[in-house]
Order: C-alpha cells, then sequence, then structure tokens
C-alpha cells in the first residue's frame, strides 16, 4: 500500500470533507481558494486514488435506540490462519459489531459493539458471539460515557 503525496489543497479538502460531506462544490471551492471545476477535479482524483472511500450520515445512536456502546476483547481457541478467519467472517455477520480489530497483547481481537439496551446486549453476548466456535473467552468494557469520538482523520 503506497502514501499518496498530498499538497496542503488537498489536506484542505480532505479535513472540510471529513467535517461536513455535504457541502457543496461551489462552498468547497471558496473555502479552498480554487474555482470550481479543479475543485471537482481534485475531489475525484481523491475519491478515485481511495483516499476518500465513502460518504456517511453520522446518526445519534441514542435518537436511534442504540443505548449501550461497550468494547469486546475476544481471545480465540487457536492462532492458525483458518481459525482467524473463520471468526473474522463470523463477526463480520454480525450487525451489532460495528468495528473489529486484531489486536496484539492478552487478547486476539477488539470489537466495538451496539445495542439497544443492557438486554440486548446480553442477549446478543450470550446467543451469539460467544456460542461463535472459535471463541474461547470474552471480556466486556462497557463505555459509561464519552468524551471525544472523532470521524475525522489528523492527516500528516
Amino acid at each position: 500500500m503506497s502514501i499518496q503525496k498530498l499538497d496542503q489543497i488537498d489536506r484542505n479538502v480532505l479535513e472540510i470533507l471529513q467535517a461536513n460531506a455535504k457541502i457543496t462544490n461551489a462552498q468547497l471551492s471558496k473555502e479552498i481558494g480554487l474555482s470550481p471545476a479543479p475543485t471537482l477535479e481534485r475531489v475525484k482524483k481523491l475519491e478515485t486514488s481511495g483516499i476518500i472511500q465513502s460518504y456517511h450520515a453520522q446518526l445519534n445512536r441514542d435518537k436511534v435506540g442504540l443505548g449501550v456502546t461497550t468494547f469486546v476483547m475476544v481471545t480465540l481457541v487457536g492462532h492458525k490462519k483458518d481459525t482467524t478467519m473463520s471468526f473474522v467472517d463470523k463477526a463480520n455477520t454480525i450487525p451489532e459489531i460495528i468495528e473489529c480489530h486484531h489486536i496484539t497483547g492478552s487478547g486476539d481481537f477488539l470489537l466495538k459493539v451496539i445495542a439497544k439496551d443492557i438486554q440486548s446486549y446480553q442477549a446478543l453476548m450470550l446467543d451469539v458471539i460467544n456460542e461463535i466456535g472459535e471463541v474461547a473467552s470474552t471480556q466486556t468494557m462497557v463505555i459509561m460515557s464519552t468524551f471525544k469520538e472523532s470521524k475525522v482523520l489528523p492527516i500528516p
């Protein structure tokens, strides 16, 4: 994977789009100091190069009824590639798992899991995640409150 060369205008475009993906091309061009046509070309170049992967609406979890967020450390029964990939394939089918990270340390994976409430979370753990054959153990950390959660990457 090669790192793309970005100039200051590209960095500005990325920062602005991360903060407000709904900005019009006309407004974006004003903010970065280019006319609309070259601005659109830059955005298209960032999209086709894969730097901009997609655009999303960020939802308020509480307002859509997802009141519990947890991190779950998962330890697998073994470390063979087949075991790892089988777990990943199964984790990818569970919509409540919104992030799945292969980690170092005492566990093998760190999952970010959302659920409607504690009862729903408990059922998900007992009936789904802990029933995955590759899972040896889990440890849950319930998020009490969040003081910083940024979707904006710091562009080097």
